[in-house]
């Protein structure tokens, strides 16, 4: 009997390939499979950690935003959908000097879109978040859109969804190569060959070794992120306290305390080390690091023990520009590659998602993703 369903496949059911085969299961009848080299929640890649920030005022620019907005709208189906506790909308702080590019880019998106949000003083800020301190030179601004994610449940919500609608997911299943066949893509696993009529190709710190990728100028980097306990854990509820985002010299992010005791800070100010593999993160962080981090928090977070009591360390690929990479791999025309997001990619996992989705099914998508597309990297045309 003659197929007539296409048969999918998402290899790398992380961030985006959750959201890829979520998104594929509520629009088709397709047979779709999810391949994973461990199983959906699993800490080895860029996804870990217990918390992600959400934001729609990006300061990575203004482009992101309609993308943003429709992540929102997707986060919340995804909630009703599986019945999680994936985002907690409180609010999110950008602080800096008020001339700092993060701190326009940031209100370039807010006038561009007329983003819901308040400017504050220093004077303001500080009697409205007297843990999150400003220095006199500083303002706030204040996304109200913003909030604080939980990615492993998410990443789980969104597998156990696109499974109950007949998702086929192989767990501890790493996939060893890919190649282009007449119609398709062939999977190679351990289990032997699987060809489909598409592949969506998601894998995270994994892409710059995978010999299908090699083309595309993307290196691995190592996030680390240290734990500090606060002095008075309400002041930090994840229901009251916002996210923030601290641009100058020193710079960093700080998440509520989503286990009602600690709080997450990760440092920008310094260079994230370069990794040869995904598979190389170290667990200690550096002395100068660990120095940078604790000095930060004695400076800028004062209701926190500056004493770390848990280290988080997680690989993601990378991009020259810092902008991911979504669109056809070169050499295989029928596999769509989303990866590269370097480090700010979870925040929009769903709408991802929804892209590689419509990639796989109609060739193109109608979100405006061409500050993604791999060609940027080659404009002779080298790279599509």
């Amino acid at each position: 009997m003659e197929r007539t369903s296409p048969r999918i496949a998402v290899v790398g059911v992380g961030a985006v390939g959750s959201m890829a085969l979520w998104s594929l299961s509520r629009r088709t009848d397709a047979d779709i499979h999810g391949f994973d080299a461990y199983a959906p929640g699993h800490d080895r890649g860029g996804y870990g950690g217990q918390s992600r920030i959400f934001r729609v005022a990006y300061r990575e620019g203004r482009q992101y935003v309609p993308l943003l907005q429709r992540a929102a709208a997707l986060w919340d189906e995804l909630e009703e959908e599986s019945g999680a506790d994936l985002l907690t909308t409180a609010g999110g702080l950008t602080i800096g000097p008020e001339d700092h590019p993060d701190v326009q880019t940031v209100r370039s998106c807010i006038e561009h879109f007329g983003l819901p949000h308040e400017t504050l003083t220093a004077t303001e800020a500080r009697l409205r978040f007297p843990h999150l301190p400003l220095e006199d030179s500083e303002i706030a601004i204040l996304d109200h859109s913003a909030g604080v994610l939980r990615p492993e449940h998410a990443v789980q919500a969104a597998a156990q969804q696109a499974e109950t609608r007949g998702a086929t997911l192989h767990r501890y299943s790493p996939v060893l190569s890919l190649a282009s066949s007449a119609t398709g893509a062939v999977v190679h696993t351990r289990d032997g060959d699987d060809e489909f009529d598409h592949v969506i190709l998601c894998p995270g710190p994994w892409a710059p070794m995978m010999p299908a990728l090699a083309r595309l100028p993307l290196e691995v980097h190592q996030i680390t992120t240290l734990w500090f306990r606060a002095e008075d854990p309400p002041q930090f509820d994840p229901l009251h306290s916002p996210i923030l985002i601290r641009s100058g010299p020193t710079a960093f992010s700080c998440f509520p305390a989503v286990d009602g005791e600690t709080v997450k800070v990760s440092l920008h100010s310094l260079p994230r080390p370069r990794l040869s593999s995904a598979d190389e993160v170290s667990r200690n962080p550096s002395p100068e690091l660990l120095t940078a981090m604790c000095d930060a928090v004695r400076r800028f977070l004062p209701g926190l023990n500056p004493d770390p009591v848990r280290v988080g360390s997680y690989a993601d690929a990378f991009t020259p520009d810092q902008h991911g990479i979504i669109g056809t791999v070169p050499g295989l025309p029928h596999v769509t590659v989303l990866t590269g997001f370097s480090g700010h990619g979870f925040k929009l996992a769903p709408t991802f998602g929804e892209v590689a989705a419509d990639l796989a099914l109609r060739g193109h998508t109608d979100h405006h993703i061409d500050h993604l597309a791999p060609a940027r990297f080659a404009p002779e045309g080298a790279l599509s």
